[in-house]
């Protein structure tokens, strides 16, 4: 199943707002391995929230609208459940 997910970093005082059409699982761990890009510089990401969808359309729509906010105070509502 497609999700929208979002990764913290502790060591970076850092949210990252992903999608993925496969395993969340199998995602963290891409992002915790060696690579290029923003979640390379930590490796201490950790999951945080994420939401489930039927297609990887609305998923990256999703991401996109969260991005969007550029507003951490709206992402940790968001991680309150408010």
């Amino acid at each position: 199943m497609p999700f929208t997910y979002i990764l913290f970093s502790a060591q970076l005082d850092k949210f990252y707002i992903g999608s993925t059409g496969s395993s969340l699982e199998s995602r963290l761990q891409k992002h915790l391995t060696d690579h290029s890009g923003f979640t390379a510089s930590a490796k201490d990401w950790v999951l945080v929230y994420s939401e489930e969808f039927e297609k990887i359309e609305d998923a990256a729509k999703r991401e996109r609208q969260i991005k969007k906010w550029k507003s951490r105070k709206m992402i940790e509502q968001l991680l309150a459940g408010a």
